[in-house]
């Protein structure tokens, strides 16, 4: 290999976790030079020699509890949620790489309540390994910003950069977002299907997962509701769910056609899937691989920068919809655009037929 690759270690120290500024559109985030790519800060993932538990691990007893309180604590805080989360402003359908990056860019706006929808029990989607069952995960530049505001270390070449594991991007952006207390994970929750009023969708039809892949078992399990004022349809192209927001658009008279994703293609899939992320409908936008599926669009294969850089571009769609300050119309970071977002919104270069 021309560049030079050094093997990371998560044993030195990664990149501390920066600002809440995007690296989308927001303060410029200096890209470094290091090969691997390293911090100089402290890591909070090291353990030294000298650490020892501050409970004697030969007579450890756990404090008493009631079953019936145990009970009641994950029922009251769940039903809470779906109380709470019942009308909001954002619903993100999908929690993979482009999901999770959308809800984690949208939710750094305080006042914005976003609920993630995700029909498996482990969210992250396909970003919990690279291609063909294989650990890293590879990133093309520029995407390689997002990772540094995360502070996920890497490997660095010419044009990309290598993540060790894929786990250790998704496992860090979701403890980072679901720390935030404008954000609610439903996950082994589908949505079955899209509120529509006045030609604009306003909302999803939800069911636990179980449920919605039995109904040929069963009689009749009704759904429950969620209304939003903005969905973000990140459905992916794979599994039982896959692409399931623009095939219901396309099943209602909505959109013509879903004619699928091409072949791969790296280079030119992953420009087409930021440039054509958008709001397909009123009221509904598409990110991630659910683009190529409606646009048909190549697939770009195990590469990710796409899916990271796509998700952010749809929660900056989702904040100008909702009249919040975003990087879409500059009414925020205009001075330090990065060249994603102007790669997202060019009108030169190759356009992907439909």
């Amino acid at each position: 290999m021309a560049a030079s690759m050094a093997t990371s270690s998560l044993v030195s120290n990664p990149k501390p976790l920066l600002s809440d500024r995007s690296s989308f559109g927001g303060l410029r985030l200096a890209s470094t030079v290091l090969r691997p790519h390293q911090s100089t800060g402290r890591s909070s993932l090291s353990v030294t020699a000298s650490a020892a538990p501050k409970y004697d691990l030969d007579a450890f007893t756990f404090a008493p509890i009631k079953e019936s309180v145990v009970s009641r604590e994950m029922t009251r805080r769940y039903m809470t949620d779906m109380i709470t989360y019942a009308d909001t402003d954002v619903v993100v359908v999908g929690a993979g790489s482009a999901g999770l990056s959308c809800a984690y860019e949208i939710s750094k706006d305080p006042s914005v309540r976003v609920a993630i929808v995700e029909q498996s029990v482990s969210p992250g989607g396909g970003a919990w390994l690279g291609g063909q069952l294989f650990s890293a995960m590879v990133i093309r530049k520029p995407a390689h910003l997002f990772l540094d505001e995360l502070g996920v270390p890497y490997d660095e070449a010419d044009n990309y950069v290598v993540v060790r594991h894929a786990a250790l991007f998704t496992s860090t952006i979701m403890s980072r977002l679901l720390a935030r207390p404008n954000v609610k994970l439903f996950n082994a929750v589908a949505a079955e299907d899209l509120i529509v009023k006045d030609d604009r969708v306003a909302g999803v039809v939800t069911n636990w997962a179980l449920v919605s892949m039995n109904h040929d078992t069963q009689s009749c399990m009704d759904p429950n509701v969620m209304e939003a004022r903005v969905v973000v349809s990140s459905c992916g192209h794979d599994g039982p769910f896959g692409a399931t927001g623009v095939k219901r658009l396309k099943d209602i008279g909505m959109i013509e056609s879903v004619p699928g994703m091409k072949a791969l293609d790296m280079n030119t899939a992953e420009d087409a899937i930021v440039r054509l992320t958008r709001e397909v409908v009123p009221g509904m936008i598409v990110t991630g691989m659910e683009v190529a599926e409606i646009d048909g669009a190549p697939r770009m294969g195990p590469t990710f920068g796409a899916m990271l850089i796509s998700g952010q571009k749809a929660a900056h769609l989702a904040l100008k919809a909702l009249g919040r300050p975003n990087a879409i119309d500059g009414s925020i970071g205009a001075e330090s655009v990065h060249p994603e977002l102007v790669l997202a919104s060019s009108d030169a270069g190759e356009i992907v037929d439909a």
